[in-house]
């Protein structure tokens, strides 16, 4: 009898148990969008900048993706899928059509498509075509990460936003070429900036277009023509983005630089950053900043997302401009300081002394002019534009948010999507697939119906 009941209180316990998974199962499939993302960097979580375009979209646009059965590429294709499913699931405007190559070559045929592993954004006449080899980047080590979500967003805002903006990149006088910010370029042009470059020796005048200039890195000085063209330009409603270049002249070579900062009440203090208080990751000349209070740096802070900076020149603000505000936007510790001493920073020999300016630094500033209107960000240092960093951390929302404000473009002021974690392709030979197939087939489930059987025949006996 006890036997009996204790197989019944065995049995009623399972099936209570395998109910209440099922209703759990049914209630969290009825909450539309409800998924808890438990991965290290959120990658099934979209993006802040995902997300508000989504919500905002208010035309239908059509995701038609181009795949090939006979290629191979189901991994390919199923992250493509699976990105659009999430977009999907924030915004009913979002439609998909998938079609096979193979199978029905007239759709292909037209939309102009002429190989697998192409996907379309489609909003009424207008289109974005994105090969599917454009959403994976490789990595030195053989592997590769997916950024599937920078170039879908990227797309639909290109569809959706009919306002372009026109800025300038100055150029002659030892800037970064355009070959080492492609990155930044490319960034800007996804988000309906025009990127026009300007050589103010050759073109003599700055055009009439122009929304905005952009000084990035400079080594050397403007000229006193390009300085007084540049003046009058910012006395109109012409604005400015300066991040400084190296010099070791800077003292004595950076004249009309330093004279259009001043023109807002910033002050070049010639001195490069130097961060005694500094992880191991990092050399004393790469600087971690902390963020002030502002709209450009308010959600990279709230999101620990970090910016960073190599070489940065210490810049203070004072009070001979007071028709501007200046905001600040990046400062080191305490421990910081600034070297005055360029030829003992180029033989590696620095050190703290008097000479040398006390931290904390100040190393960025946003300006903005009586009406509160934005005129400028000055920053005092610029790698974080270059291919090589952009990437890093908060590098690329912070340049782009610096532009996003001075343009009044909130939008623009965002988390944007990051890259996902790097994939790493394994290859495998015919028999180590069919030793893995055996194994996890039909050995392991083998093994645990032997076991099962076992424990049943023993408790049978007993």
């Amino acid at each position: 009898m006890n036997k009996w009941i204790r197989g019944t209180n065995a049995t009623v316990l399972s099936i209570a148990v395998i109910g209440i998974f099922i209703i759990l199962t049914i209630f969290l499939h009825s909450l539309k969008g409800f998924q808890v993302d438990l991965t290290k960097n959120k990658n099934f979580t979209l993006s802040e900048q995902t997300t508000a375009a989504l919500k905002n979209l208010n035309q239908d646009i059509h995701v038609i993706a181009f795949t090939n059965s006979g290629d191979g590429n189901d991994f390919v294709t199923r992250q493509v899928t699976d990105m659009v499913a999430e977009y999907k699931k924030q915004s009913s405007k979002i439609t998909y059509d998938e079609y096979d190559m193979l199978k029905q070559p007239s759709m292909a045929k037209q939309y102009g498509v002429d190989q697998g592993g192409t996907i379309i954004f489609e909003l009424g006449t207008k289109k974005q075509n994105i090969n599917f080899y454009e959403l994976f980047v490789g990595q030195q080590d053989g592997s590769y990460t997916f950024s599937g979500e920078e170039k879908f967003t990227q797309a639909i805002q290109s569809l959706t936003s009919a306002e372009k903006h026109t800025v300038y990149l100055l150029s002659g006088h030892q800037e970064y070429p355009a070959s080492a910010m492609s990155i930044f370029k490319s960034s800007l042009a996804a988000a309906n900036y025009d990127v026009k470059d300007l050589n103010l020796y050759v073109e003599g005048k700055i055009p009439d277009d122009a929304q905005m200039l952009m000084l990035l890195g400079p080594t050397n000085d403007l000229n006193d023509k390009e300085a007084e063209l540049i003046q009058t330009y910012l006395k109109g409603k012409g604005k400015i983005y300066i991040a400084l270049g190296f010099n070791k002249d800077m003292t004595t070579k950076w004249k009309n630089i330093d004279a259009i900062m001043k023109t807002y009440g910033i002050q070049d203090q010639h001195a490069i950053a130097i961060e005694t208080k500094q992880t191991s990751l990092y050399d004393p000349l790469t600087i971690i900043p902390e963020y002030g209070s502002h709209d450009i740096t308010n959600k990279l802070s709230s999101n620990n997302l970090i910016t960073m900076l190599s070489l940065a020149v210490s810049l203070n603000a004072d009070e001979s401009a007071p028709d501007y505000t200046k905001s600040l936007l990046l400062t080191t510790t305490d421990k910081a300081y600034g070297e005055t001493d360029i030829n003992l920073l180029a033989q590696n020999k620095t050190k703290q002394d008097a000479t040398d300016v006390k931290g904390p630094l100040n190393l960025g500033y946003a300006i903005s002019d009586k009406d509160n209107k934005p005129k400028a960000v000055i920053l005092g240092g610029s790698t974080f534009v270059l291919d090589e960093d952009i990437q890093n951390q908060g590098n690329k929302d912070f340049a782009l948010n610096s532009i996003g404000w001075l343009q009044e473009q909130r939008d623009q002021i965002t988390i944007r999507p990051r890259q996902g974690d790097a994939y790493q392709q394994a290859m495998i030979t015919p028999s180590q697939a069919n030793t893995i197939f055996l194994i996890t087939i039909v050995f392991l489930p083998l093994l645990f119906l032997v076991i099962g059987g076992l424990i049943w025949w023993r408790r049978r006996r007993g």
